[in-house]
């Protein structure tokens, strides 16, 4: 491999009580962008952590190349710093390589081409030069600037201080400075976080023209279909984590064919199953001679009689033993993907209008002239921060009140999805919760375990230990379970590992009643089947 790959062997690394990797490699050769995907938990930014060397592994080992970028959550600037200041470091190294080349130019202009150590600076010089030529170190101001406003930060001045800067805006001068210098390995945990389309398209591109290696974690699978070459599931699999060649699409369509293989095999395996216990209790037996027997046949039947019976036996023992063999090992079935439940919705007609607004307005925070939600519409609601999405999604649930006309079919059940998840008793488990809300039959019937939303570890935690994520999980869980006429699902996908994503919005285009979703997620807005409002 060349120097400039990124090689990780065996590593394992054990965080509390819990061994978050276990035996992950990984190789990533110049011009591969590996996205790794999986669960929150499955050890995404652990191992992003080992790549870079900020942590070490309980065992295995890391080979880096010297010039590796890790964006870590901070930059490791004071508040004091100013914008200028990250830029002038970022850009240090193409400057010095450049300064470097000049130097060596002006030796080799000193030196005869036929003295003993002209060679060895003809070499010196060649390295530089494609070390420089890499990095396009040439163009590197003027990159900077072009990066600076790519992420949004164009109007920036050079001399504002760090600690002046918002979250979001320290987040994308970190990332900024990281595409400036042009590292030989890149280590990305969620980059696309604080970006807009346009910045986000920006930063796809950036890194689709980087020529080494790029790791990236991430849920944004627009992002991971625009720039990544291969995929690792770190999700827990029979032989550890694997790794899909292709981009999301192609992730996507391969899990889709592992899924049909294995339902295939499960229903061969039950088919098998009930032949071979049919054939060990009854089937064998019934090959027996029986019947009248032919004059011919007497004198021999006590021999054909009891070769006939070791026959028997013989089949009946090796059912058996093949019947023991599947029952221990076979595979078993596939986990159901996540589904709406449906128990019984109201029982008024599929048409009419289960909510209309009229002249609806928020001061501050909302204008709509005129709004219908049929009983079966799939709405989607865009536009930017602070346009109102959650806005309308509030007053829709009857939770804000609005001026203006609002009306609702009498007796509508309504289910919100709000973007921060509250539940008034934090002390209750969440099982505790999951079956008060519900009702213990119908938990019953959709255990919380069955949905794929929470792990069998959270069920006893209390919910006021839980963290925003799996707050917002159990309440997708408890609208799964007993969806209402109306769903509004406020950013469903945040928080939600791409796969669930992939099987939440397959739930949606068949999922029962009217739904109305406000979401900022691209690949979600790009593949919506239903009707568009943008605010």
């Amino acid at each position: 491999m060349p120097p400039s790959a990124l090689l990780a062997h065996d590593l394992v690394r054990t965080l509390g009580a819990r061994r978050v990797l276990d035996g992950v490699s990984l190789t990533a050769a110049p011009g591969h962008r590996i996205g790794l995907v999986g669960e929150n938990g499955a050890g995404k930014s652990t191992l992003l952590r080992l790549l870079a060397g900020v942590d070490e592994p309980d065992s295995g080992e890391v080979v880096r190349p010297a010039d590796l970028g890790f964006l870590h959550q901070e930059t490791p600037f004071d508040a004091g710093a100013t914008v200028a200041d990250v830029l002038d470091d970022a850009l240090r190294e193409a400057r010095d390589v450049l300064a470097e080349l000049d130097r060596l130019a002006g030796a080799l202009a000193d030196v005869p081409p036929d003295s003993p150590g002209y060679g060895e600076l003809l070499g010196r010089y060649g390295e530089r030069l494609d070390h420089a030529r890499d990095q396009d170190a040439w163009d590197a101001d003027r990159r900077a600037a072009i990066v600076l406003d790519g992420l949004g930060l164009g109007g920036v001045r050079p001399d504002r201080a760090l600690g002046s800067l918002s979250g979001g805006q320290r987040g994308r001068l970190a990332l900024a400075a990281l595409l400036v210098r042009r590292p030989s390995a890149l280590l990305l945990d969620e980059p696309s976080n604080h970006l807009d389309d346009a910045a986000t398209a920006f930063l796809e591109e950036q890194l689709r023209g980087l020529p080494g290696v790029v790791v990236v974690a991430s849920h944004d699978r627009a992002f991971l279909d625009a720039v990544c070459t291969d995929l690792i599931d770190l999700d827990p699999a029979v032989g550890g984590p694997v790794r899909y060649g292709g981009n999301y699409s192609a992730y996507q369509a391969e899990k889709r064919a592992e899924r049909r293989r294995w339902q295939r095999r499960f229903a061969e395996e039950q088919e098998e199953l009930a032949a071979l216990r049919r054939a060990a209790a009854v089937t064998a037996h019934q090959v027996a001679p029986g019947g009248v027997r032919r004059d011919n046949e007497k004198m021999g039947y006590g021999h054909t009689s009891g070769r006939v019976q070791n026959q028997i036996s013989r089949r009946v023992r090796d059912a058996t033993r093949r019947l023991a063999e599947l029952e221990r090992d076979q595979v078993p079935a596939p986990p159901e993907p996540l589904r709406f439940r449906v128990a019984a919705l109201a029982t008024e007609s599929a048409d009419g209008i289960l909510v209309s607004l009229r002249g609806v307005h928020v001061p501050g925070r909302l204008t709509l002239d005129r709004l219908d939600v049929p009983a079966t519409a799939r709405l989607l609601v865009t536009g930017p921060n602070g346009a109102g999405k959650s806005t309308l999604l509030a007053v829709l649930a009857g939770r804000l009140d609005a001026h203006g006309e609002v009306r609702r079919r009498g007796g509508l059940r309504v289910g919100l999805l709000a973007q921060d998840s509250e539940f008034d008793r934090p002390g209750r488990t969440v099982r505790e919760t999951y079956e008060e809300a519900l009702g213990a039959g119908r938990a019953a019937s959709v255990p919380l375990d069955s949905l794929g939303l929470l792990g069998p570890r959270d069920l006893g935690r209390r919910v006021g230990e839980l963290s925003v994520g799996q707050r917002r999980r159990l309440a997708l869980a408890l609208l799964v379970a007993d969806p209402p006429e109306l769903l509004l699902l406020d950013e469903p996908t945040n928080h939600l590992s791409p796969r669930l994503c992939d099987e939440l919005e397959e739930a949606l285009g068949t999922g029962p009643g009217a739904i109305v979703v406000a979401s900022h997620d691209r690949w979600l807005r790009s593949r919506w089947p239903g009707g568009e409002l943008r605010l």
